[in-house]
């Protein structure tokens, strides 16, 4: 059974809670109103995929359609930069505070559930092989041309595997694990309300994102992170070969493919998280001001 979006909201809040929240603190969390909540709750308990304010076992099932599998990671680029650490290490193995900026995002997949982990891999791929010590679940896939072409090489890499997935930057340092999620409702792009912003954003129109493009006023900044569900995951892997394949294919970012040149097959949500949540450290003089050791 496809679930509505106020049932899918009202499950995916009752999966994660350590004991039944009342109807008002559902009202509260997820922003239906009472009347709604209410008759929701009524629908779900006539479909026994809640009991007495609990999820069943029947409605965890339901969820399943709608749970995060796997997780990739485009972690095959230089990250000039970061120069001069990135000479000897890839960005995403670089330590902060100790802990390498991919170890939290992969602990937040793990704490999600997300157990299926890949990473696409290019510049100093050896390397990477160290986070098999922690992590001996992780798979690799191997970009060749990283260094020949933009990030749209390493979603060819992983092109088949992008249902019911998370795909990542590797370089994005996060502090609150909690905006992994384990279940999504349709594809999504994380991203941050700005009043003006000069980096990547969208323009976004009932949830929608309508326009990918470099600056802007009253409008979502990107952070790399999105979820593609099944449908579009295999849309995905026709679409990205057909865009790499185009004129100037080779100089794309992967997320143009359905945000840009592909943008009719899609129609992805933003899901708002918050500047505290996570940063992107682009260069060497940021990574200096979060970690001090490195201002030697």
């Amino acid at each position: 059974m496809i679930l509505t979006r106020k049932q899918f909201d009202i499950l995916a809040l009752l999966a994660k809670e350590k004991s039944p929240p009342s109807q008002r603190q559902i009202e509260e969390k997820i922003g239906h109103s009472l009347g709604t909540v209410n008759r929701v709750m009524k629908e779900l308990t006539e479909l026994k995929y809640v009991n007495e304010g609990e999820i069943t076992n029947e409605g965890l099932a339901a969820l399943e359609p709608y749970r995060a599998k796997r997780a990739i990671f485009i972690a095959a680029g230089f990250g000039s930069r970061l120069v001069p650490i990135t000479f000897n290490t890839p960005k995403p193995l670089v330590r902060v505070h100790g802990v390498r900026i991919i170890d939290r995002l992969i602990d937040a997949c793990l704490e999600a559930g997300i157990n299926e982990i890949y990473i696409v891999r290019g510049y100093l791929a050896d390397q990477f092989d160290q986070l098999l010590y922690k992590y001996p679940m992780i798979k690799f896939l191997e970009n060749p041309v990283y260094n020949e072409a933009n990030n749209i090489s390493s979603s060819m890499v992983a092109r088949y595997m992008l249902s019911n997935a998370y795909v990542f930057e590797a370089d994005l340092l996060i502090s609150n694990p909690k905006i992994i999620t384990k279940y999504h409702y349709n594809s999504d792009f994380l991203a941050i309300k700005k009043d003006r912003t000069d980096d990547w954003c969208f323009e976004v129109n009932d949830g929608i994102i309508t326009e990918e493009k470099v600056g802007g006023e009253d409008c979502w900044q990107m952070v790399g992170i999105s979820y593609w569900n099944e449908n579009d995951g295999h849309r995905l892997s026709q679409d990205i070969p057909d865009v790499y394949a185009a004129p100037g294919g080779k100089e794309r970012y992967w997320e143009q493919v359905p945000l840009v040149y592909k943008k009719d097959h899609y129609k992805v949500e933003v899901r708002e998280c918050k500047d505290e949540d996570i940063v992107e450290i682009d260069t060497f003089c940021e990574l200096k001001a979060i970690d001090k050791t490195y201002d030697v």
